[in-house]
């Protein structure tokens, strides 16, 4: 996959994707990661690239012009209109699933702003896609794009050592990932599950499975609705929570009573 990341910190991307699991295949060559500097299309000797908004308000506004070029000039150079990402708190929610929607593209490119934003006629001609990482404001776009970078490449085959990873971690079927424990067998009074050192392979994928169920009930319950589930595993999620429903009744009662 190629990435394009339209900015004002191309460093700052470039030190953050260039490190870890993105870094590792960059130089592999599974994934290109290209941080276009706006300012080289600034048509000013100062490379000024904002202005104070029109109708008054406090805080700066990104040039059009020299955010379109740039956009141009990766155009170009890629020779299609490739897919552009604004990333905007006003944005739909980045999730899982659009991670996998997006790992399908060839090109992707994501346009990071910075003060108070850029101007609407530029976002109007070129983005595809307003993107937000979570309800919260962020100084620029810097940190989402490389969010959302990190997380689609994970999803290109070759880039996780084990290519597995990427099915069975957090968000596969919209559940939680099953709890990891490695050596040594006793930690702090705190053993390893019994059944994870059987060497039984069905029963630790079903003891794993159902894990995952239980925590995403407890965690991220509201995951639940649009969760890939068998009928059986339905019927242990509607038990589980009968059980825990009883038990918390019971703990009411023993309170009271005392």
């Amino acid at each position: 996959m190629n990435f394009h990341i339209l900015t004002l910190f191309p460093e700052m991307i470039m030190q953050g994707i260039g490190t870890s699991i993105t870094g590792r295949a960059m130089e592999a060559g599974l994934i290109s990661v290209e941080a276009v500097n706006i300012r080289d299309y600034s048509d000013n000797k100062h490379c000024k690239v904002d202005d104070y908004p029109y109708g008054g308000g406090a805080g700066m506004v990104m040039y059009a012009e020299p955010v379109y070029q740039a956009y141009e000039a990766v155009r170009e150079k890629i020779g299609q209109k490739p897919r552009v990402i604004y990333m905007t708190p006003q944005g739909k929610v980045f999730r899982q699933e659009m991670a996998e929607e997006l790992f399908k593209e060839e090109d992707l490119i994501f346009l990071c702003g910075h003060y108070e934003g850029i101007d609407e006629r530029v976002l109007e001609e070129i983005v595809t896609d307003n993107v937000s990482i979570g309800d919260y404001v962020l100084t620029g776009g810097e940190l989402p794009a490389m969010v959302m970078i990190d997380a689609i490449s994970r999803l290109v085959p070759g880039v996780l050592n084990n290519d597995a990873s990427a099915e069975i971690e957090s968000f596969h079927d919209n559940l939680l990932e099953y709890p990891q424990y490695s050596r040594p067998e006793e930690w702090r009074g705190k053993k390893v599950p019994e059944v994870l050192m059987s060497g039984h392979h069905a029963n630790i994928e079903k003891w794993r499975r159902e894990q995952s169920l239980i925590r995403t009930i407890q965690r991220r319950p509201d995951l639940l609705e649009n969760a890939n589930l068998t009928k059986q595993e339905r019927i242990f999620v509607d038990k589980w929570i009968r059980e825990q429903e009883t038990e918390n009744i019971m703990d009411t009662e023993e309170t009271a009573g005392d």
